[in-house]
C-alpha cells in the first residue's frame, strides 16, 4: 500500500458542481440475489432518470467484471474486493454529482455498509434498494441458467445457495419483485429520491 500519496483536491467546489448541473449526486446501491431483478430495475431507471434530464450512470456487477474487476473471482475475499472497489467507483461519480445506479449482488452486509460510509463520510448521498425475490422465484426465472449450474455442482461460492447472502437488515427502499413490475419498483426508488430532495 502506498505510504507516499498526498490527495490532491480541485478548484471546483462541491456546491459549484451541483449548481452546474442542477442536480445532487447520490449513489443507488441495488442489492439482491442473482435474477431478483437488480439490472432490469437499474436499466429501467437509468432511462428514465436520463430522459427526465439527469446525468446518470450505471454500474453493472457483470459489466463491471468485463473490466476493472476481472483480476477477482468469486470467493468471499475477492467478493469483498470487488464491493471495495464498486464504492469507490461510485464515489467517484457521485462526487462529480452523476445520480450513479449499482447494481450488484453485494452479499455481505459489511461491504454494503462500508460503501455507505465512505459516501456519507463526504456528505455524498446513498441508498441501499433490497430488490427482494424468494430462492424460489429466482430459480425459477434463472435467465443465465446459474442456478442449474450451482445445483448440479458447476459454480461454487454462489449467494443464497453455497455461499451466504445477508439480506438487509433496514434498506432505504425494499422492493418485492415478485410482487411489483419494474415500472413500479422504478417508480418506488424516484419516489425515494424525491421525497429527500435528489429530483
Amino acid at each position: 500500500m502506498a505510504t507516499n500519496v498526498t490527495f490532491h483536491p480541485g478548484s471546483v467546489s462541491a456546491s459549484e458542481r451541483s449548481a452546474s448541473l442542477k442536480q445532487r449526486g447520490v449513489t443507488i446501491w441495488l442489492t439482491g440475489l442473482s435474477a431478483s431483478g437488480k439490472s432490469t430495475v437499474a436499466c429501467a431507471l437509468e432511462k428514465m432518470l436520463l430522459h427526465r434530464g439527469k446525468f446518470t450512470y450505471r454500474l453493472d456487477g457483470d459489466n463491471i467484471r468485463l473490466g476493472l474487476n476481472k483480476d477477482l473471482g468469486f470467493d468471499a475475499i475477492s467478493q469483498t474486493e470487488n464491493v471495495r472497489r464498486i464504492g469507490e467507483v461510485a464515489k467517484l461519480l457521485t462526487d462529480a454529482c452523476c445520480v450513479t445506479i449499482v447494481a450488484f449482488i453485494s452479499p455481505f452486509r459489511v461491504g454494503r455498509e462500508t460503501a455507505r460510509k465512505l459516501h456519507e463520510d463526504v456528505n455524498l448521498g446513498f441508498l441501499e434498494v433490497f430488490v427482494d425475490a424468494p430462492l424460489s422465484v429466482v430459480e425459477q426465472r434463472d435467465p443465465k441458467g446459474l442456478y442449474k449450474m450451482v445445483r448440479a455442482g458447476e459454480i461454487q461460492n454462489f449467494p443464497g445457495i453455497s455461499a451466504p447472502y445477508e439480506v438487509p437488515e433496514n434498506p432505504d427502499v425494499h422492493l418485492r419483485t415478485a410482487e411489483c413490475d419494474v415500472t413500479e419498483a422504478v417508480k418506488n426508488i424516484i419516489g425515494y429520491l424525491e421525497a429527500h430532495h435528489y429530483l
